[in-house]
């Protein structure tokens, strides 16, 4: 349970502040009010998106096929998060900068008109918010904790919000690889626990077992790290 809402957290973190970035060049343009409403108006997208959701994946009764479905699923965006934070560490790609983000949507010139920017605001907030909302959907309905799992994001949520609603400008500061490892090696875990779970494997530590795959993940991803970038600091943040 508690690493559910971790991960979740977590990775909604992660998403928030790419949207927030978002929100913050087009508020700048046509005012906060109208950022805010394009905002809301994704999350309210989402959150029907999360009901239906569920209740589809609630709609498969026989827990194989369930355990199967969400672990493919966790396992391919494991490996999408994980592979992205091993390459922006060894120095084989860019790491994400929220601030060269900001000043690209600040210099686009459509975005001081009203109806573009405001899709650009909505846009930029689901688009975001599907991950998180991926993730919900798929750990919630697993554990039986949708509501913990969705309460996990919206704290998530929260938090980046009032950071920038104190700094009002964009979270540069947040180590979102650093995240994106843990959280990658993390959902990896998950997603292969309950794959070979739902073929018939009996795991011998039982749950424990997802603590050890964590480990395997997250030391196999630094010893990439470590051979892609050898003549380079290691870091993954």
């Amino acid at each position: 349970m508690i690493g559910i809402l971790v991960a979740t957290f977590s990775a909604a973190v992660v998403e928030w502040v790419e949207a927030y970035t978002i929100i913050l060049a087009v508020a700048l343009s046509i005012g906060w009010s109208r950022a805010l409403g394009a905002a809301a108006t994704a999350l309210g997208a989402l959150a029907v998106l999360t009901g239906v959701g569920s209740f589809a994946l609630t709609r498969i009764h026989d827990l194989a096929i369930l355990q199967l479905v969400v672990g493919v699923f966790l396992t391919l965006f494991g490996v999408r998060w994980l592979g992205k934070a091993v390459a922006r560490g060894a120095g084989l790609k860019k790491l994400h900068d929220e601030d060269e983000e900001f000043s690209e949507l600040r210099a686009r010139r459509d975005i001081n008109e009203a109806k573009t920017a405001w899709f650009i605001a909505f846009n930029g907030m689901l688009l975001e918010g599907l991950e998180v909302w991926l993730i919900v959907v798929a750990l919630g309905v697993q554990t039986h904790h949708t509501l913990a799992a969705a309460g996990a994001a919206i704290a998530a949520l929260i938090a980046v919000a009032a950071a920038g609603t104190l700094v009002r400008k964009p979270l540069s500061k947040v180590p979102e690889n650093t995240i994106k490892f843990v959280v990658g090696s993390a959902i990896l875990s998950f997603g292969t626990f309950w794959v070979l779970e739902a073929l018939g494997y009996a795991w011998p530590l039982g749950d424990f077992t997802l603590l050890a795959l964590f480990g395997v993940y997250g030391l196999g991803g630094l010893a990439l790290v470590r051979l892609y970038a050898p003549k380079t600091k290691m870091e993954v943040a």
